[in-house]
């Protein structure tokens, strides 16, 4: 079952049990779904297009819940940390420091990376290979660290 069906699912099963916080992060990844699927070429959007816009969302959520506690608003923030928790669901495992660092000396080895200028050349294998599984500021912290 594709992405956009899923959360078509998940919207019906929020309308049922009245759930109101739930049922808006839903509409919004939706919408924005919808919205990619009518300004490009196909009307419909794959499941890599899908895990993006829920990716992106995610990502505009928790850093407006870390603006909102910035300036002592718990009520606003609360309310984007339970849409981005609905918004998790729908993303894959994100990988931990120890299982990035794993891919990096990996990527290192097969590549022949020896030092700080191949940097480029490291960071674009890595962020095509963990799209999606790996916030791109970590493994390039991660990438700069063991380089250095």
């Amino acid at each position: 079952m594709s992405i956009a069906a899923t959360i078509n699912d998940h919207i019906k099963q929020a309308m049922l049990a009245k759930d109101k916080d739930r049922l808006a992060a839903l509409r919004d990844v939706k919408s924005k779904i919808l919205l990619e699927a009518t300004s490009g070429s196909g009307s419909e959007v794959s499941d890599e297009v899908a895990m993006k816009i829920c990716l992106k969302l995610y990502k505009q959520r928790m850093e407006t819940y870390e603006l909102y506690m910035a300036q002592d608003r718990e009520d606003l923030a609360s309310d984007e940390m339970i849409q981005a928790k609905v918004i998790e669901e729908f993303l894959p495992k994100q990988l931990s420091e120890e299982e990035i660092n794993a891919e990096i000396k990996a990527a290192i080895s097969s590549l022949g990376v020896t030092g700080p200028q191949d940097m480029g050349k490291l960071m674009g294998h890595l962020s095509a290979k963990l799209s999606g599984k790996a916030d791109g500021k970590l493994i390039s912290s991660l990438v700069k660290a063991a380089l250095s």
